[in-house]
Order: structure tokens, then sequence, then C-alpha cells
């Protein structure tokens, strides 16, 4: 419980100037910052009328009232230090843990975690939006706002979640019977209109391994939901007929009191962590029911061992790579023995490596541990060989494949374009090819680790290349490199160097579309979001009155944005115009990504990053966005996106490089392995990548 951690009281000082900082415009902004000594600044004192005749802005400013101001913050910012640096050195959290187990606190102390684990996802959130606002080009403060405040929202209920699946709290614990983990009959759930599945009648005994799939908001998230308690009891959905978890009624049991012998991973596991390093994060389950600290650390031991995981117990999990995340929430869920254990597309983000690695401990699980494994996945090839049974949700309804009944290969992979001939892709740029951007010894280091090593690579006009690695490898600090260069000469452009420009000025070269493209979405409606992009396009324009027309006619329609959207989505205007009116976060996940790359296509760059487009897709939105971002290249741009999808890489992109510990290698793409320099201009792409808009 006690150990120095400097981020706490690092996030505190900071915290502390900023509203210190706040103060002093505070008083600048009402009334100036007079009081005496030296004038810095002679503004206008301007009295304000009607209600608030008795205030005035602005004022002349002088050291004195600036010192008196600040001053006057202090009270305030102290105490934001002081629990900075109790925190730096006390685990407050476990602290409101203990009191969440029992005593008339208990319902204040679960807020208190809660709000205190919170506080630095807020931070993260700042981080990503003022980068997602660099990237789009937005100045304004305002437009932070949503973003953050959604973002922390939903860190706050996935931690809620978290804790009450993990028996956070439970004052009735029930035991579980072993032999009837999930038992459903005529079970109905419906979550206001939005979703809904019938007639379910599914019995799961133990030492099976079940697989879910489905398209994307068939319910595969929501069935889990419902069996882990979570649909009725924390998102207020509706449960018909009846469902049994270890004998106990779903409908009246809790998760907390049923955390006992029911694990859950959910879909995001980076958003559910509750703890600061990987120790405390598996052994929270038995920490809020008090276990002892020798029998916890001993089974935190025991489970990391049985994962291989151990090396990684002292370890922040903010420094986790995205397989090990999965790993370490796949702990937190063992750790109690649970008979049913409930996890949700634990493959979306996972390299191949890792994949083949949590389906193989889901078999251990399964087959070895007497476990009753459900597993909602996208990407049910990898469980081929060790699933027991297939749930196939079709509609409303739920259907058990039949004995000997063949599984599903990637349910809607139909759909994908049929890979072209070959064992793998080329790695060279096409002969012929038109060069449209070159990198020169491109090195990213964060603190003292060197995640991109001197790499160099050139595009050409109308190609679409795959960036492959496994998780870790640096292919996300590559992209976002690529579109913020630190270092003048390492990223050209159509002969511009990119590091000189200003980042306004840098999207008509290279746009990027982060992982967590939602971060790029401000407003609350899709036609505002594209309002929004086309006033930001226009605002580059030299001629003012050319920029007010522009901005009469961003407010009048969605514009060019719209246009764009519905070009990537295949759609013509007509057709696209009832998704403007919806709210982005309700459009489906490859419509969201479509509106994304739309919005960064505003400034017509000549290359699009696009990172990890596939993650969390089914086959159906795949597609999608393979066809969008054949449609984005053209003879005057290059796409390039990072992938864990093959499969993908194969069907859509021209080449594909890989890269290895922040080095790029033509290893795996039938060429021996080295650091390249440029790519030779040799080879030829296996179709003609220029397809227009």
């Amino acid at each position: 419980m006690f150990r120095f951690r400097p981020a706490p009281l690092r996030a505190s000082v900071l915290l502390a100037l900023g509203f210190i900082a706040l103060r002093v415009g505070y008083r600048m902004l009402f009334g100036g910052g007079g009081g005496g000594g030296a004038v810095l600044l002679d503004l206008p004192r301007i009295p304000l009328t009607g209600p608030f005749s008795q205030v005035a802005l602005f004022g002349p400013v002088t050291t004195v009232g600036l010192w008196n101001a600040a001053l006057s913050a202090l009270p305030v910012a102290a105490v934001i230090v002081f629990f900075g640096a109790v925190n730096a050195v006390v685990d407050v959290s476990r602290l409101f843990a203990r009191g969440a187990r029992r005593g008339p606190l208990r319902t204040v102390s679960r807020a208190l975690v809660i709000a205190w684990a919170t506080f630095p996802a807020l931070l993260d959130s700042v981080r990503r939006v003022r980068l997602a606002a660099a990237l789009r080009g937005e100045r304004t403060v305002a437009a932070l706002l949503v973003p953050v405040f959604e973002q922390t929202i939903e860190r706050a209920l996935a931690l809620a979640a978290s804790m009450e699946t993990r028996g956070f709290a439970s004052t009735t614990p029930v035991d579980g019977d072993c032999a009837a983990p999930v038992l459903m009959t005529d079970a109905a759930l419906d979550f206001d209109g939005d979703w809904r599945l019938e007639h379910l009648d599914l019995a799961l005994a133990p030492g099976t391994l079940t697989v879910i799939v489905g398209p994307t908001g068939s319910g595969k998230s929501g069935l889990l939901q419902a069996m882990s308690g979570l649909f009725q009891h924390f998102h207020d959905g509706h449960q018909g007929g009846r469902i049994e978890i270890g004998g106990a009624d779903r409908a009246e049991t809790p998760p907390r009191d049923t955390a006992g012998f029911v694990g859950l991973v959910p879909q995001n596991v980076r958003l559910s962590f509750v703890a600061e390093t990987v120790a405390e994060e598996i052994g929270f389950a038995l920490a809020v029911r008090g276990v002892a600290a020798e029998i916890l650390d001993q089974r935190v031991r025991e489970v990391a061992a049985q994962l291989g995981i151990t090396q990684l117990l002292a370890r922040p999990v903010l420094a986790l790579s995205a397989g090990e995340a999965t790993l370490v929430s796949l702990g937190g869920a063992l750790i109690r023995r649970p008979v049913l254990l409930l996890v949700d597309e634990p493959l979306a983000e996972l390299d191949r490596i890792a994949r083949d690695r949590v389906c193989g401990v889901l078999d251990r699980l399964a087959h070895e541990a007497g476990v009753c494994v459900v597993v909602a996945e996208h990407n049910s090839r990898e469980f081929a060989s060790i699933a027991d049974a297939w749930l196939v949700l079709e509609g409303h309804r739920a259907r058990m494949l039949h004995p000997g009944e063949a599984p599903p290969d990637r349910v809607g992979d139909r759909s994908l374009a049929t890979p072209r001939a070959g064992a793998e892709l080329p790695a060279a740029v096409p002969s012929g090819g038109k060069p449209l951007a070159g990198i020169r010894g491109l090195t990213v280091r964060h603190g003292d680790r060197t995640v991109v090593d001197a790499v160099s690579l050139e595009l050409a006009a109308g190609e679409i290349v795959a960036l492959e690695g496994r998780n870790g490898a640096g292919k996300s600090s590559l992209l976002t490199a690529l579109a913020l260069p630190a270092t003048p000469g390492t990223v050209i452009v159509g002969g511009q160097d990119v590091a000189l420009l200003h980042r306004r000025t840098r999207r008509r070269l290279v746009a990027l579309v982060p992982e967590n493209f939602d971060d790029l979405l401000f407003a609350t409606t899709v036609a505002d979001e594209c309002r929004r992009s086309d006033r930001s396009t226009a605002g580059r324009t030299a001629d003012r009155r050319a920029r007010r027309r522009a901005g009469r006619s961003a407010r009048s329609d969605p514009g060019a944005t719209a246009g764009t959207f519905a070009r990537l989505l295949g759609h013509d205007s007509a057709a696209a115009a009832p998704l403007l009116e919806r709210h982005p976060r309700d459009l489906s996940a490859g419509q969201r990504l479509c509106l994304a790359i739309a919005i960064q296509l505003a400034a017509a760059p000549r290359v699009l990053l696009v990172d990890e487009p596939t993650r969390g897709l089914d086959a159906a939105a795949r597609a999608l966005v393979g066809a969008a971002l054949q449609r984005v290249s053209d003879r005057e741009c290059a796409v390039l996106f990072a992938t864990h999808d093959h499969d993908f890489a194969r069907s859509f992109a021209t080449r594909a490089l890989h890269l290895e510990a922040g080095r790029l290698t033509t290893a795996g793409y039938g060429g021996a392995e080295t650091a390249t320099g440029i790519t030779p201009t040799t080879g030829a792409p296996g179709r003609d990548p220029r397809v227009t808009q």
C-alpha cells in the first residue's frame, strides 16, 4: 500500500499550476489586474450594462494585481498538491476499497474509488484529444470539451462495470452450481429497442468452449452481458423468460454477488483496469474480499504463471502492449477460479502470435481446467480447431449449430475481396510508380527507448500500402511521426518538408486517422462534423470574403465533406442523407471510420495514413472500409495503413511492409530480412491501384 509513485504528484502539480493560471486569467478578465506596482498591460476598462452593470471587463494589469491573484489561488492549489503527494505515497484507492467492503460508508467509498481512478483517465483523454485536434487542424479549446467529456464518462462507466463484475462491495455472495454454468429457457433480451434477441433456449456444460458469432450489432456483447448480469443490473436492459447462471436467477442476482464463479473479460480491457500495476490488477477481486496478503500474493503468482506473464507483475498497466493487456485482464477474471468465463472479442487488437497465445490459454481453461468458456468474436477462424460449439446470431434469433455441422468461416467474410494470387504481397515500390513521398532515416524515441529506428521508405501515387508487425513494433508511432514530424528533412511529400509547415498546412500533404478514430469526432451530429470540417478547410483561404462565403455555405448544408462521406460509403448524397442527422457515435463502427476518413480528406492530402482500420469490425464493415480506401487512392494520393489483419491486407493493399522492433524489414514478404533504406523501385503490384472516387 505504501510505495512512492511520481505520476500522481506530477499530475497534481500540473493541475495546481493550471488552477493558479486560471485564477490569474479570471482576475484579468473581470476587472483587470490592478492593485499597485508597475503597469504591465494598460487595457481599457469596459463596463457591462443591464443586469451585469456591476461587472467590468479588463482594466490595467499591474505586477501587484497579478501577485495578489496568484496568492488568492494558493490555498486551493496547496490542497491539490497535498492530495497528490498523499496519493504518491499511499494507494488511496485501496483504502477506499477497504471502506467499500463493510460499514456505513460503503456506498460513498464505491463512488470515491471510481472518481479517484477516473482522474488519470481524464488526463489521458485530454492528451488524446489534443493529439486528435492537432491531426484535424482544430484550434478552439471548446471543440475539445465534448470528446473529453465523452471519454471520461466512458472510462467511469467501464470502471464501475469492471468493479461490479469482480465483486466490489458485495454483501450477499452466491455459491454457483458447477454442473450448470448457463441455462436459458425461452429467454428474451431487449435494450430500449436498439436491439433484441428472442427465444433463447441454451444449455452450456462445464469444460466446453462456445463461440458466439454474428455481424456487428447482432447482440454478441449484449448476450455475454446478460450472462454476466451487467445487461439487467447495470445497463438497465429488459430480460424476459429465465436465465440461470450457476443455478442463480440472473434477473434477481446482481453481478457482484456472482463474481465468485463468473469471470468477465470485457471488449476494451484497458478501460476496465482499476489498479496501477499488473499484480494489483490481477489480485483486485481477492483484495476487495479482504483476502490475506500472503494468500493473495500466492494466488496472483499462480495465475500469472498459468498465463505466462510472471515477468509482468511489477509493470504498470499503462505500459502493457495490447496482447499483454488482454492476458492481464484474463488473469483478473481467473483469480477466483470461475465456473463460467465470458470473453468479449479478445483477438480484436492482437497480432497473429498474440492471438495464438490467447486461444491456447482459452483452450486449456476449457478442456483441461473444466471451465465453461464463452467467447464473442469476429475473428472466428482462430477458434475453428478448439471450439466445441458455435452460437450464430442471425436477425433476432440465436441458432446453435448441430454436432457435425461445419463451423462458420469468419461469418460474413464472403463480402471481402478475394485475396490476390500468390503467397504474399510485394514489398517494393511498383515499377514506374510516381514518387509522391519519401521518408529518410526517421527515428522516434519515447524517453530512453527507441520505438522507430532510422526508417526510410517511399510511397508512390495511387498505391495502398499495408504496414504489418507485432504489437509494440512501432507502427502507431511511425504513422504519428509521419503526420507530425519533429525533425526537418525526414518526411518529404510532394517536394515539401512536412516538418517545416504549420500543423494546419500539414494536412494538405499528410493526414492521419488514428487507431482511436472516435477521438476525431467533436460534434453531436454527423452534419455538424461535416460543416466543421468544411469551415476548417475554408479557414485556410487567404481571401477573407471567400472564407465568409464558405462559412455561410457550410452553415446551410454539410457540403464537401458530407459528399466525400457518402462516396466512401458507396452511396449518393440522397442515400446518405438520413445518416447526417444522427450522432456520430450512433453510426456503426465502419461508418464512423469512414466519417473520420472523410474529415481527414477535407484538406485533400497527398498521403492518407490509417492506423488499424479493421480493429473490432465484422466482415461486412471490413469490406466497407477496404472499398473506401480503394476509392481514396488515385493518381494524386497514396494510402498507408497499419494492420494486424493479414487477410484484409492481401485483399486491399497493393504491397506490404513489415515493421519489427522499430525497423522496417522485408521479413514475411518473400524476401530476406534486411533493414531497409529507400525501397527499390523494382517489382509490380498485384493489381491496378488507381481506383478513383
